[in-house]
């Protein structure tokens, strides 16, 4: 299947999210209530206090938001395979979902057939689509899967590439960039920083390159699935 894949209609994507409020007591008291609940069993197995326990919010698309979606496809130029990056990222979430969208389905020319991301079925795919139902935003075609067979979602997920049938596996990016050689960052957050870099450093331009970086591991990650040498510092493109 992937050595017939035509990467240049391959959207590689990635998405950031915190919590919908800086803290627990930004919350109304509905939503104090609701996150009690939902929280519970995850408090009680980890010992962690209700109002400390809300630094985790940003994982459900019910309590949470997102504040970066970067993208990334391969592309020619001058006769050499580039690959380019780009994000949609702000405080505004309904217009970067909304600029994403607008991608998916005025790009005609040369359109995106296949979604990619590392654990994107479970959690940067539906994610995206319950913020866009939430945001009152229509899902684009390549989101919206109800009532199609599981053969016609043109969603590629790495991590699931990855478990070969083995369903109890769960494996990083991180660590499947470390043995495929896939160079990574070092200096940089990661994923359980995001809400602080966001809401107590206020620096949401550190996440965006971040979720770069994730999008260009990605797209790495599954070059060497296909066999293929990863594409280089040199050949990146960021928009």
């Amino acid at each position: 299947m992937l050595d017939q894949l035509r990467m240049e209609e391959v959207l590689f994507l990635d998405i950031e999210t915190v919590p919908q409020q800086s803290s627990f007591d930004g919350l109304d008291d509905d939503f104090r209530k609701l996150w009690e609940d939902k929280s519970r069993y995850s408090r009680e197995k980890h010992g962690t206090s209700l109002v400390d326990s809300y630094a985790e919010a940003g994982i459900y698309a019910e309590f949470g938001k997102i504040i970066c979606i970067s993208v990334g496809y391969f592309s020619t130029r001058l006769q050499e395979r580039v690959f380019r990056v780009t994000s949609f990222y702000g405080h505004d979430e309904h217009a970067l979902i909304a600029d994403f969208c607008a991608l998916l389905e005025t790009r005609t020319n040369h359109p995106f057939r296949v979604l990619c991301a590392h654990n994107g079925k479970e959690f940067d795919f539906p994610y995206l689509c319950r913020r866009m139902l939430i945001q009152g935003i229509r899902l684009p075609q390549m989101l919206d899967i109800a009532g199609k067979k599981p053969w016609e979602v043109a969603h590629l997920d790495t991590m699931e590439l990855w478990k070969f049938g083995d369903f109890k596996n769960y494996t990083s990016i991180k660590i499947l960039a470390k043995v495929f050689g896939i160079p990574t960052p070092k200096d940089d957050i990661d994923g359980s920083q995001v809400r602080s870099v966001y809401y107590e450093e206020n620096n949401l331009d550190r996440i965006e390159i971040y979720c770069k970086k994730d999008v260009v591991t990605v797209a790495r990650l599954l070059q060497c699935f296909r066999g293929e040498v990863p594409v280089t510092d040199d050949q990146i493109i960021y928009v």
